[in-house]
């Protein structure tokens, strides 16, 4: 039976009930048909832990005193999800302090302004009028849960947290990824195109990482986490004979 603390590993497909439509899936095949496939986005059970603030209260208490390999379709009304539609949270903003900030807001743009995450619904006269309330907000969500695995192992556990956490990309081989418990310390050695993705920026990087320390410090015995980050040299490329003719001055003369 899957308990509040656990560390668990979950399938779910998640869709809005009035409409339909899937916003979430861990499942490849689920997100082409729904339209919603990224590329970037690795598509696995999500490794949570229950009643850690990863998923809506609702769904952590439809998920306690499931079974390994469960299943469960659960209906959650706006005041369990994302709350109901607040017409006060859409505000006009001037655009001068969009160009201020040089965005070029266009109707349909997700935007952040200061803490607040918005979407740009019109721009029109030197207003531009946002939306912050919650996508979800105001919509009755379905979920179908699936319980894939109840993590039992140490360093399973960590590496749950990293793959929850860490902005993971198709080629970042999780396995790869060394993992050390030293008495109440966790030493963490992220695969190598973890430490060198170019696609994320440093500040996200370093959110993953307190996300990861703090999730483990509160589920675990465990009172430090490490981070170890290593570089290798690349394998040099051998030339081809073509290369190495263009490359000798002496034979490109000739």
């Amino acid at each position: 039976m899957v308990e509040k603390g656990d560390f668990v590993k979950v399938d779910l497909t998640a869709r809005i009930k009035e409409s339909g439509e899937i916003f979430e899936t861990t499942y490849e095949e689920v997100a082409r048909e729904a339209g919603i496939y990224d590329e970037r986005k690795v598509f696995v059970p999500m490794s949570v832990v229950v009643d850690g603030g990863h998923f809506l209260p609702a769904i952590d208490e439809a998920l306690i005193g499931m079974e390994e390999g469960g299943s469960k379709h659960l209906e959650i009304l706006p005041k369990d999800g994302y709350g109901e539609r607040n017409p006060t949270s859409i505000k006009m903003i001037p655009l001068k302090e969009f160009k201020n900030s040089n965005i070029n807001p266009t109707a349909g743009m997700q935007v952040t302004m200061g803490y607040n995450e918005g979407r740009v619904l019109t721009v029109n006269g030197g207003r531009v009028k946002v939306d912050f309330n919650h996508p979800l907000a105001g919509k009755t969500l379905e979920y179908d849960l699936k319980v894939v695995k109840v993590i039992e192992d140490d360093v399973e556990k960590v590496k749950s947290m990293i793959a929850l956490h860490y902005p993971i990309q198709p080629n970042f081989d999780l396995e790869k990824t060394k993992v050390k418990i030293d008495g109440k310390t966790v030493i963490i050695e992220l695969y190598k195109t973890a430490n060198l993705n170019k696609n994320q920026t440093q500040f996200a990087i370093t959110q993953a990482k307190s996300r990861i320390s703090k999730d483990i410090w509160k589920n675990m015995d465990v009172e430090k986490v490490e981070f170890v980050e290593s570089f290798e040299k690349p394998p040099e490329k051998e030339e081809n004979s073509e290369d190495k003719k263009t490359s000798d001055p002496e034979k490109s003369i000739e």
